[in-house]
């Protein structure tokens, strides 16, 4: 299976391979900073600028939370979990550290496959 990555869509001409990209990219958000021991919330966001269909043969089905090589969290989705209308979807993972963390998200488009987030890295004190 191909792994999709995001590129900055602000270098691409073409507003359709913008819209492609960013849509259908996960983006982890969170601080940089946590504390070992304690909950820490980290947001994971498909798409930014575009939003990605939720359409029966176009959804994303599944979104995963990774520290390097560990998944830590998943989060699966039906067809009309947006209520069949296109939409930025986003999840709240919840997780407790206790070191430095490489976070990196994927998204799995039953339409365009798998798509992976750029490495947020957390220093946890």
């Amino acid at each position: 299976m191909k792994l999709n990555k995001y590129v900055d869509i602000s270098t691409l001409d073409k507003e359709a391979k913008r819209d492609y990209i960013d849509r259908h990219s996960a983006f982890v958000k969170c601080d940089k900073e946590a504390e070992a021991g304690k909950k820490f919330k980290v947001k994971v966001m498909v798409g930014d600028e575009y939003m990605h269909p939720d359409d029966p043969d176009h959804f994303i089905s599944y979104v995963q939370l990774w520290n390097g090589e560990k998944m830590l969290a998943q989060a699966n989705f039906t067809e009309g979990a947006l209520g069949n209308a296109a939409n930025n979807l986003e999840v709240d993972f919840f997780i407790v550290p206790t070191k430095n963390m490489k976070l990196t998200a994927y998204a799995f488009c039953t339409k365009h496959g798998l798509w992976e987030s750029d490495t947020v890295e957390v220093e946890v004190k």
